[in-house]
């Protein structure tokens, strides 16, 4: 039984790691200057999948309570962290999205009754700390725009991971199904700001259809429903201290398949990161622990503390 805890975190990792690939595929295979019809194309054609798999559809209050949780997790967080990301330097978007798991805690605090500990707020600082020292590079004056909007798109993933962590499942709903119901949701959201600000969708060649095949089917619809897996069987704050593995794994691919050069400095930072990463996954108090009793749609309470049944996470 000890061992399901690791497995799940490990699972649960592969999603930041395939999120990490995400510059490499984009800058190599799709066309330039599009960032709001690639995140549309990542996110609606896999939750229409996922719809057509498990052939679940929200009901009653969960209508609007995915549409929250796609929105936090999908619709708002792709076009900010794309936003961010064309408008600030040297990677500042990664090093303002590594304090997710700062966001986290607190969010936890406040949603989940779950009261911060000193080594979740120092595992969370070091990953930080750690990133900053990959991505970070020297640049000029900062844009307030991409500052503002790398902090909105940590928030609102932030502010997701743990929503999704309170609301858990309904009965029967399995993971993939939320993942599908998100990601639709997501992708409706921004489909008409695509379009409004890009224009018509572009001309895709061979490379760049099997670009957004790639991010839609691997890097997307299996890589969340990971995550929400995950975030279903781990606490929060775990889930959220495996996101530094994203840049860490953008650095490794741009070093190995890109021939970008790594110092010293930031492969100690890679181990700073990675260590943050693992000290968060051992040792970690259960996810039920302290948290707040969770009341389902017939009434009935979980009491705080006991552990959920196999259809709640």
């Amino acid at each position: 039984m000890a061992s399901r805890p690791v497995l799940t975190a490990a699972l649960t990792a592969l999603a930041p790691i395939s999120w990490g690939t995400t510059y490499a595929v984009t800058t190599q295979f799709l066309p330039p200057d599009r960032p709001l019809f690639t995140g549309l194309m990542r996110a609606l054609p896999a939750g229409l999948v996922l719809l057509a798999l498990t052939r679940v559809l929200p009901r009653g209050a969960w209508w609007w309570k995915a549409t929250v949780l796609g929105a936090l997790n999908i619709g708002a967080f792709f076009p900010l962290l794309f936003l961010s990301a064309y408008r600030l330097p040297g990677g500042m978007a990664s090093v303002v999205g590594s304090i997710g798991p700062l966001f986290v805690v607190g969010l936890s605090a406040v949603l989940l009754g779950q009261r911060p500990t000193a080594r979740s707020v120092l595992t969370a600082a070091v990953a930080a700390f750690g990133v900053s020292l990959v991505v970070l590079k020297a640049a000029g004056a900062l844009d307030p725009v991409g500052v503002f909007a790398a902090l909105a798109s940590t928030a609102s993933m932030s502010a997701g991971t743990v929503l999704t962590k309170r609301w858990g499942r309904p009965d029967g709903v399995g993971p993939l199904a939320l993942t599908g119901w998100q990601l639709t949701a997501g992708g409706l959201l921004m489909a008409p700001v695509a379009f409004l600000v890009e224009g018509a969708p572009p001309a895709l060649d061979g490379r760049a259809v099997g670009g957004y095949l790639y991010l839609a089917l691997a890097n997307t619809a299996v890589a969340y429903w990971l995550w929400f897996r995950g975030i279903g069987r781990l606490s929060a704050t775990q889930v959220t201290l495996l996101g530094p593995l994203s840049p860490l794994t953008a650095a490794v691919v741009g070093w190995a398949a890109l021939g970008q050069a790594l110092t010293p400095l930031q492969v100690a930072g890679m181990a700073l990161a990675f260590g943050a990463t693992v000290a968060g996954q051992v040792g970690a108090r259960p996810p039920g622990r302290g948290a707040r009793p969770v009341r389902h749609a017939d009434g009935s309470l979980t009491p705080k503390g006991a552990r959920l049944s196999a259809g709640r996470p």
